[in-house]
């Protein structure tokens, strides 16, 4: 598990390089984005339990099957089980978001959930609808301009939701 300065230099030293120019811009434009990336992982933390309930209540209503008797998220144990792993998806996403990196992601949350939820019966298409509008809801969170440091964001709204998509993939 790396951050984006600590993978660009085990990289350079395993290839036994230099850190190229092109990686220092890199992460030189990392930094000066820096107040942009806390704010938008702020913003996400701290709406977090309105995004897994607004993407719950979505995807419920997309796939009434799944809270109907015998579906995966009927009853309240289930349920229960759905958002958690929907609010453990979405810190996840905060935690490669703030690093800049997405091996946090991969190596401490999605690595095996694919085959757990095979395993227990999950379908992956639901969950990967799910991450889908959590991603959604995230990204309007994060990339309202009221409040938060000024300047494009484009590319941090970018990263984020390609965080999200790495998710929906991983179990999808």
């Amino acid at each position: 598990m790396f951050d984006a300065f600590t993978k660009v230099v085990a990289q350079a030293d395993t290839q036994g390089t230099m850190v190229s120019d092109s990686q220092l811009d890199a992460l030189s434009a990392m930094v000066g984005d820096g107040n942009k990336r806390i704010d938008a992982v702020n913003r996400i933390t701290g709406s977090s339990s309105a995004i897994v309930a607004a993407a719950a209540r979505s995807l419920f209503a997309d796939q009434p099957q799944l809270i109907a008797p015998g579906g995966n998220a009927y009853t309240n144990r289930r349920m229960a089980a759905c958002l958690r792993d929907m609010e453990i998806i979405l810190r996840y996403v905060t935690y490669a978001t703030f690093a800049g990196d997405a091996s946090v992601l991969n190596d401490r949350c999605l690595n095996g959930l694919r085959e757990t939820y095979v395993a227990l019966g999950v379908p992956g298409s639901s969950v990967a609808a799910g991450v889908r509008k959590m991603k959604d809801a995230a990204i309007a969170i994060a990339n309202d301009p009221n409040g938060i440091t000024r300047g494009d964001c484009s590319a941090l709204m970018s990263e984020i939701g390609s965080y999200f998509d790495l998710a929906a993939n991983a179990v999808g």
